[in-house]
């Protein structure tokens, strides 16, 4: 007999989808038995198994990041379901396309508070863009086909619940009669190009600047080329958000990297002197960092409307995919004489990477946290996948790693969830066997769920072409990110909630088989990186940091410095170092800013 859940197997993979995040269940045991019996059939598809459930829709939701395609996720009723909602948040806060299967309780049951039996379309109604139930199995088709569609176009979650019962009926093609829809599998163009009249009405704002700043988001993914072009034609400075760090090379030298407290001073101060800023497929929400309201003009380009015109009050709004919009622009723009704007951009960005560079050589209490990415910068290879955590990893990946063109990273952005990274490189790693993954991550993150998907790796390293796979663990035994907004929120850091239990990582990657390196000592760092390249089998760098190297935004503003003083002077027990290598870090800034202003003036 085909059944329903036969049919969706076969209707995936008709769609072009063929690799199933998921973990199963009573809830959704027919399913997995069509799973399996299409896996013996050889049929195109790759069934993953992590270890929990919100590690397979993170995972589903890195899978839309690296490939543009639609993740999908699967679990059992209840439980299951309720796991999968951190990791489909996380794909609705940073706009990509996951569609996840779910289980439910018969149909029968549905009323009764049977045992995991909760309401599904109301748990997943803030999170999905659509969300259904099938009842009957001719409406399978449809519910499927609408969830794939409208994941794709909206770029957001959809859920596709069946309830145990019906994934064991025998399908049913959809019949021509009143009630049946028939749908059809087939993806739907997103390159939406806004008309003509508002193109020029764009183009005559943005060749009246003279100072123009693009800020490039991830919905430009793709279009490098064309962000390039732009630029070029208006002598524009770049700046990327931190999930479009890889839209721009890094090489680039009038890309001034991210904004924001992640971000360089340079974009910055882009922001501050720009009179004309355009937006590509970004939703940056700090205003902080955006320029006055009135300073700068303001074109934004956005495929996702409701993000046009919300964080700064833009001139010309265009809906429209980055890469087709900015293609049909560009010929309408002027080609400035003019690049003094950009070169100025490019020297403080000479400045700043000297900073950087010197920040890194700051000496800490362990190893500094910066030396440990400035060495990962110098030899992460030309094709690497780096994921980086919601902590300082994020700090530290901002303002040191530089992408090149046909690098990848990612990490969780809007909803910023701790342990993101492990399963985004784990996923990196499934759709790209034969690239190298780097996956950077602070020992608070691993102990979450990080460490579980060693387990992941230990059963499926050895089908993977390139064998190379690094976790990096930033071992400082505290939940450093929050420690830092601690102090600047004015409150001291308290051993209770902050500290981390203190074990050895090296060796529990050894017990899994794989390659252990602990590192102690700065003058350790390159050759780890050296080794860990080297090797092959995947690789833990248990690498012990200082906690109290502090994340320092580009602009540090009278009330934050004032509310890392007041913490450190009541009660912070680490406030002798704060002190010490936060006075070392201005330094090293302080420096820098010296060095770049002597060599202008020598000019």
């Amino acid at each position: 007999m085909y059944t329903v859940s036969d049919f969706v197997v076969d209707r995936l993979i008709e769609w072009d989808l063929h690799r199933f995040y998921g973990f199963p269940g009573d809830g959704i045991g027919g399913l997995d038995g069509a799973l399996g019996r299409a896996e013996e059939a050889k049929k195109d598809f790759r069934y993953i198994r992590p270890t929990h459930e919100e590690l397979a829709a993170l995972m589903a939701t890195a899978h839309a990041k690296f490939t543009g395609e639609v993740g999908v996720c699967i679990a059992t009723s209840g439980p299951g379901a309720v796991h999968l909602m951190n990791g489909l948040y996380d794909a609705r806060g940073d706009n990509q396309p996951v569609v996840a299967i779910v289980g439910q309780q018969a149909r029968v049951a549905m009323g009764s508070d049977f045992q995991q039996e909760l309401n599904m379309e109301r748990l997943f109604g803030d999170v999905a863009e659509f969300v259904k139930t099938v009842t009957t199995p001719m409406q399978a088709q449809l519910v499927l086909d609408k969830a794939i569609r409208v994941a794709e176009t909206s770029r957001q979650p959809c859920v596709v619940i069946l309830p145990a019962d019906v994934q064991d009926l025998e399908m049913e093609k959809p019949s021509v009669k009143h009630f049946v829809s028939r749908s059809g599998a087939g993806h739907t163009s997103t390159r939406i190009c806004p008309p003509m009249d508002e193109l020029q009405r764009a183009a005559d704002v943005l060749n009246a600047g003279k100072k123009v700043t693009m800020l490039v988001g991830q919905g430009a993914m793709g279009a490098t080329d064309e962000v390039l072009a732009v630029a070029d034609r208006l002598g524009a400075g770049v700046i990327t958000a931190l999930l479009g760090k890889a839209v721009v090379p890094g090489d680039v030298p009038y890309h001034s990297q991210q904004l924001g407290l992640l971000g360089t001073k340079p974009s910055w101060d882009q922001m501050q002197d720009c009179d004309t800023l355009l937006m590509v497929g970004s939703n940056f929400p700090y205003a902080e960092f955006l320029p006055p309201t009135g300073q700068a003009r303001g074109v934004q380009v956005d495929l996702r409307p409701t993000h046009l015109g919300i964080r700064y009050p833009m001139e010309v709004n265009l809906w429209g995919d980055a890469r087709a919009t900015l293609t049909a622009l560009l010929p309408l723009l002027r080609q400035t004489e003019d690049l003094g704007w950009q070169e100025w951009v490019a020297k403080e960005m000479v400045t700043w990477e000297k900073m950087v560079q010197n920040a890194a050589m700051v000496d800490g209490h362990h190893i500094n946290p910066r030396l440990v990415f400035h060495h990962l910068n110098k030899q992460l290879p030309s094709d690497a996948i780096i994921t980086a955590d919601a902590g300082t990893t994020a700090d530290w990946y901002g303002h040191h790693i530089r992408l090149g063109r046909n690098q990848m990273g990612s990490l969780s952005g809007s909803l910023a969830t701790m342990l993101g990274a492990m399963p985004y490189a784990v996923a990196g790693k499934f759709a790209y066997p034969d690239r190298p993954v780097v996956c950077t991550i602070g020992d608070g993150a691993f102990q979450m769920l990080g460490m579980n998907e060693l387990i992941t790796i230990k059963r499926h390293w050895h089908e993977w072409p390139n064998k190379t796979f690094i976790v990096l663990v930033l071992h400082n035994s505290d939940l450093n990110q929050v420690s830092w907004e601690l102090r600047e929120a004015g409150n001291p850091r308290w051993d209770t909630a902050q500290q981390v239990e203190d074990m050895d990582y090296a060796r529990y990657a050894e017990g899994l088989g794989f390659t252990g390196i602990r590192v102690e000592d700065p003058g350790q760092v390159e050759d780890a990186w050296r080794e860990a390249f080297a090797s092959e089998r995947p690789v833990l760098l248990d690498v012990i940091t200082d906690k109290n190297i502090p994340p320092l935004p580009p602009h540090v503003t009278f009330e934050q410095a004032k509310s890392v003083a007041i913490s450190v002077f009541h009660g912070d027990p680490d406030s002798g170092q704060v002190i010490s290598n936060s006075a070392r870090a201005v330094a090293s800034q302080l420096f820098a800013r010296m060095g770049g202003t002597l060599r202008r003036d020598d000019e």
